[in-house]
């Protein structure tokens, strides 16, 4: 017996350490993504990206002082102030992606840079080099936000900001500070224009591909189903069985005609919807179907009600 019960109190502390673990592998992959896509492209075609990263690639196109190295040192008060506001369980796995992504960036440096392979650029092309930075930079840091962690800098900043404003999404503080940035790089790295604007390319993209990932797993479809009483139970039993999606019924009556009706509510994934319309349009056609997008959704399948805004 005595073993029983500490086999099944043994039970939570492994959930919360596959968690733990999953949490930091992600953050893992999201920091490779994120410093492959500042060295290889956007460092290498000497573009701007926005925050203390930008600020790093500007003084590194000033003084030749290594990226990674800059990234760390700049962001130790962000760190400091983090700990100060935000808690030490969130800036456990800040520290750690802000130091590891630092980090990498100088290993990437020596592995593709002059001191080894040789090969940066890896293209001539600055669209190309603006676009695939973006891409990275921007799936590397929604994953890093999505495990509830930041790479500090002025994400420390933008996650107070959130805290206290928090109809404003962290895209849209992100891409201001981030533009404020880029337009400061084009006093600094010798009025080029032509740079300035891949740059700004380059924050666009990186904002939407960033917002995507963390917030596009959130997504899903609104329905609202008005159909008669009888025909609600069919409706009913096929979404939960061939659509496999949750529904609750809710009774109402309808404004013109007085007759008892039901309305059927589902928050289905976007990728299960048309399988949902087509048991609708099967079952009964003249039901009056409403559709509309949620953004974010908390419960069963979906977020948690104590999970940290984003």
């Amino acid at each position: 017996m005595k073993d029983k019960n500490a086999k099944i109190n043994s039970s939570p502390k492994k959930i919360i350490t596959g968690a733990l673990v999953k949490k930091y592998i992600i953050i893992t992959l999201g920091c490779i993504l994120y410093s492959l896509g500042i060295t290889l492209f956007v460092q290498s075609a000497n573009l701007t990206a926005g925050g203390l990263t930008g600020i790093s690639l500007i003084i590194n196109s000033l003084t030749g002082f290594n990226t990674g190295y800059l990234v760390i040192i700049l962001n130790i008060p962000m760190l400091v102030l983090g700990f100060i506001f935000l808690g030490w369980r969130f800036m456990v796995a800040t520290s750690y992606a802000t130091v590891f992504s630092g980090l990498l960036m100088r290993l990437w440096d020596f592995v593709f840079g002059e001191q080894a392979l040789s090969i940066l650029p890896l293209t001539d092309k600055v669209v190309v080099n603006a676009m695939f930075g973006a891409v990275l930079f921007g799936a590397g840091m929604g994953l890093i936000f999505r495990m509830g962690a930041c790479t500090a800098g002025t994400d420390i900043i933008v996650k107070i900001l959130r805290n206290k404003f928090r109809h404003i999404k962290t895209g849209v503080f992100t891409m201001t500070i981030d533009l404020i940035v880029v337009g400061a790089s084009y006093f600094t790295t010798g009025y080029d224009i032509d740079k300035l604007f891949y740059s700004i390319l380059l924050v666009v993209v990186f904002t939407f591909i960033f917002t995507r990932v963390l917030y596009g797993g959130d997504s899903a479809q609104l329905v609202f189903i008005i159909t008669d009483s009888e025909k609600a139970e069919v409706l009913k039993r096929c979404v939960l069985t061939e659509v496999d999606s949750g529904v609750t019924c809710l009774d109402c009556e309808g404004g013109y005609t007085g007759d008892e009706k039901k309305i059927l509510l589902c928050v289905i994934k976007p990728y299960l919807y048309p399988y949902l319309r087509d048991v609708v349009a099967r079952e009964d056609k003249s039901a009056f179907m409403v559709v509309t997008s949620a953004n974010e959704i908390y419960g069963y399948h979906y977020k948690n009600q104590d999970d940290p805004d984003m």
